[in-house]
């Protein structure tokens, strides 16, 4: 059997380690709060880079699109350009292509 003394030292020993387990509990608690903000803050820092990234995107994507418009604007009052100057130059003929391309259209739409 163990003596007194011995029993003593045990249970000083436990409640030295039970104080020691607490105190380790709060470290890990503190520990776990601050990887949790860390993790916060990461992650707001990665959604605002993301989404700085997709507007600028946008405006890029914007601003190509709107550089193709002003382009096949530009063509196709070239081609209207070139169309009149044909029908000037040519009116029987013209008159004759608009008249077939017509006929052909009635045909296909009368099905």
């Amino acid at each position: 059997m163990a003596s007194p003394t011995t029993t003593a030292k045990v249970r000083a020993n436990d409640a030295k380690t039970k104080a020691e387990l607490e105190a380790e509990i709060e470290r890990l608690k503190g520990d776990v709060t601050k990887l949790k903000d860390q993790l916060s803050e990461t992650g707001q820092r990665t959604y605002r880079s993301a989404q700085r990234a997709a507007s600028s995107g946008i405006e890029s994507v914007k601003a190509r699109s709107e550089a193709a418009i002003e382009d096949i604007r530009g063509q196709a009052k070239d081609y209207e350009a070139q169309l009149e100057e044909a029908v000037r130059e040519k009116p029987i003929s013209s008159l004759a292509i608009a008249a077939g391309v017509g006929f052909v259209l009635a045909l296909l739409t009368r099905r």
